[in-house]
């Protein structure tokens, strides 16, 4: 039987999360969630269950409401970065979920390693 693509995100999801475990030791973890109308990232301490930072189109400080293409990304990826070195963050590992690291997904992650993220 075939899988929706549903099934197919649950278990992309689900091998990135197992091996983000096994071999993040540790580490602080960037998580990102895209909607049709919208691209959100969070950094999260696992240890504690705590969201450390976040940036998403729906801050109107950003100038990107409603709007999910790529230079949206790239400015919550720059956000993103900017928040974590305020809050003593260097370094973190890349939670992209289920998504495919492609386009919106990409240009958030090269926006936030340009802005100094290490992952």
């Amino acid at each position: 039987m075939a899988l929706t693509k549903r099934e197919l995100f649950q278990r992309r999801r689900q091998r990135v999360r197992s091996r983000l475990r096994k071999y993040s030791n540790g580490k602080l973890r960037l998580s990102v969630h895209r909607s049709n109308k919208n691209i959100s990232v969070q950094v999260i301490d696992d240890k504690q269950g705590a969201t450390l930072c976040a940036a998403s189109s729906l801050e109107s400080a950003l100038g990107v409401i409603g709007k999910n293409n790529k230079e949206a990304a790239a400015k919550i990826g720059a956000a993103i970065a900017e928040r974590a070195k305020a809050a003593g963050i260097e370094e973190v590992v890349f939670d992209r979920g289920g998504y495919l690291f492609h386009g919106k997904v990409k240009a958030l992650a090269d926006a936030a390693r340009e802005g100094g993220l290490k992952f």
